[in-house]
């Protein structure tokens, strides 16, 4: 962390010098699967993992944020990275680079591609960290395939005040003759998509939603959408040589995992404090689409069910934009500040916020004691939402 620059300038330049200085490992990886997007990138990766996997292949996956530890990042032939394995890549790419200025994201993906191509699999899941044309992961000069999420407003100090900007960033992964999987968009946003992708010179695949019967191994109905993402793909490996059955994808879509994302808890102090006649549940989502897409579940999965919410989100997101759509579906809404996080938002600012966007809300001192003001109260569902960075934190006190 101390490499961190003040200012994150998005470029190349920096992470090409540490590569080319490391031997060039994003030369020598299993095929690549690209994906960026703003939601739904690791639900679709999720999918996708749990798919290969059934059909018996090594699988190296790179995410981020990680929620509890750093080493959940790396996925090295299925499993996560050992922790002595870890600190000799990171040790390794520190001494490469000599020094000399990188950002925290950038060094560490350049450590995880030496550890991918120094570890036998068969394919590679790479998740861009922000972004797509200058982020750090967009060194592969031909992947297997391309993948874009649903795209929407989020990180617009980095990436663009508005929806064309920021879909012209992602759409940037693109590849000549690279086959590219794109998500139903936004018309905005599919208009750019296309466009770069004939630049690119290169064919699109649109993927579509699931049937809403399909049983799935995450929950809500946005992730029909990601898991099509997901078929989508698959498609396009069959095509390439990988041998996926029908029986391997619909194993894989049943079994798929992927943490905060609608996570019901079940163990742990919350749920313990709370009791057997709660229902907690736990998302990361932090961005309007995030929002919108949480409420509607709500509002069809937990109908005439008491709604209470414990929120915390960071300042570099906008928080009237995810909290807006529970103005008439939630009660209450405990805002916290999210423990040990420079850029967290106060309980009371975030608190300001959700009462300007018309919910019934207070500052709480922290996660317990927010939880514990439910004591008494009718049981109904508790969701716990805004950040990663608060998931990470119940994670790791309700594991």
């Amino acid at each position: 962390m101390g490499l961190h620059p003040k200012i994150i300038d998005l470029t190349l330049d920096r992470v090409d010098r540490l590569l080319d200085r490391m031997g060039r490992p994003q030369d020598s990886l299993p095929p690549v699967v690209h994906v960026a997007g703003t939601n739904g990138k690791g639900s679709t990766i999720a999918f996708l993992r749990s798919i290969l996997e059934q059909a018996g292949y090594r699988v190296h996956v790179y995410t981020s944020p990680h929620l509890v530890r750093f080493a959940e990042r790396i996925r090295l032939a299925g499993e996560i990275i050992a922790e002595d394995h870890l600190s000799a890549i990171l040790e390794s790419a520190e001494q490469d680079n000599g020094g000399e200025p990188i950002t925290f994201f950038e060094i560490t993906t350049c450590a995880a591609l030496k550890a991918f191509a120094e570890t036998p699999a068969d394919i590679l899941l790479l998740e861009v960290g922000l972004g797509g044309r200058l982020d750090a992961t967009n060194v592969v000069d031909k992947p297997a395939c391309t993948v874009i999420t649903p795209v929407s407003m989020d990180h617009t100090q980095y990436l663009g005040g508005d929806l064309h900007a920021i879909a012209g960033e992602k759409a940037a992964i693109q590849k000549n003759g690279v086959p590219s999987v794109v998500a139903p968009q936004d018309p905005i946003a599919a208009a750019v998509i296309g466009a770069a992708a004939e630049r690119a010179g290169t064919r699109i695949i649109e993927a579509a939603p699931l049937p809403k019967d399909t049983p799935l191994g995450l929950t809500g109905p946005h992730q029909a959408v990601n898991a099509g993402t997901a078929c989508a793909t698959i498609d396009v490996l069959r095509q390439a040589g990988f041998t996926v059955t029908d029986a391997d994808i619909a194993a894989g879509l049943a079994g798929a995992v992927w943490p905060a994302r609608l996570q019901r808890l079940t163990a742990g102090p919350i749920p313990a404090l709370l009791g057997p006649e709660w229902e907690v549940w736990l998302d990361g989502g932090h961005n309007a689409a995030a929002g919108q897409t949480l409420a509607a579940h709500a509002a069809k999965a937990w109908l005439g069910k008491s709604l209470y919410m414990i929120a915390g989100m960071l300042n570099t997101k906008t928080p009237e934009g995810f909290l807006a759509p529970f103005a008439n579906l939630a009660k209450n809404v405990a805002t916290i500040s999210i423990p040990g996080e420079a850029n967290s938002l106060s309980a009371e600012e975030l608190c300001e916020t959700a009462l300007s966007v018309g919910l019934i809300a207070e500052p709480a001192e922290s996660l317990e004691k927010a939880t514990a003001a439910l004591k008494g109260r009718p049981p109904g569902i508790l969701l716990i939402c805004g950040s990663l960075y608060l998931a990470g934190e119940v994670l790791a006190d309700n594991s």
